[in-house]
C-alpha cells in the first residue's frame, strides 16, 4: 500500500508537486522506473531489494486501479448493464 506517515509526505509531496506535467505515459513510465533506480542507488543489487522495488511499482499501480479505475468499471457497468 503507498501510506506513509502524514508528516513524512511532504517532504515527497514538495517534489512530486514541482514536477512538470507529465504528458504522455512514457513519461509516467520515465518517471516510475527513475524512482525506482533512485530507490536500488543505496542498496544492494540482490533479489530482495529488486523485488521490492518491482512491487512497490505494481502495488501502487493496484492501489490507483482501486481507486479510480475500478470505480469508472462499476460505473459503467450501472450505465451499459453488466455482462449475462
Amino acid at each position: 500500500m503507498p501510506y506513509i506517515k502524514k508528516e513524512l509526505r511532504g517532504h515527497y509531496d514538495v517534489i512530486i508537486d514541482n514536477l512538470p506535467k507529465i504528458d504522455s505515459k512514457g513519461d509516467l513510465e520515465y518517471c516510475i522506473f527513475k524512482l525506482m533506480n533512485k530507490y536500488m542507488s543505496n542498496r544492494e543489487y540482490r533479489y530482495s531489494n529488486l523485488h521490492d522495488a518491482v512491487y512497490a511499482a505494481i502495488h501502487a499501480g493496484e492501489e490507483f486501479k482501486r481507486r479510480f479505475l475500478d470505480p469508472r468499471e462499476n460505473q459503467a457497468i450501472m450505465e451499459n448493464g453488466d455482462i449475462e
